[in-house]
């Protein structure tokens, strides 16, 4: 990764990290704070993703599932933005369309302590 005080990913190119017929993750940026990654679940695929000690961002980029977290359901299309907390159980199915999501990870501090 770079020290610079900036970066720029283009999607096609990190689309192509994940491409293939199994479920792939690529983490393309990690820096204190936060860390991003691209995320592919092909159609019929499991997730197996245990919960996280980060809160979770995700953007839907392609593809259709559903999303469980904890005992609640939600349908994901191109175009959803979801949010799930720190260490809550969740993983997507029902993968109707290969899906590629973009995954961001924060580890926020009380601005005092940065």
């Amino acid at each position: 990764m770079s020290e610079h005080a900036w970066q720029v990913f283009r999607l096609e190119e990190l689309a192509q990290k994940v491409a293939g017929d199994e479920p792939r993750f690529f983490e393309f940026l990690r820096v204190p704070s936060l860390s991003g990654a691209i995320y592919r679940l092909p159609a019929g695929a499991r997730d197996m993703q245990a919960p996280h000690l980060e809160d979770e961002i995700y953007v839907v980029v392609e593809g259709r599932a559903r999303l469980r977290v904890g005992e609640q359901e939600h349908a994901v299309a191109p175009g959803t933005i979801l949010f799930v907390r720190a260490t809550e159980k969740h993983s997507f199915f029902d993968v109707e369309e290969d899906l590629t999501l973009l995954a961001f990870f924060g580890s926020a501090r009380p601005l005092w302590e940065q």
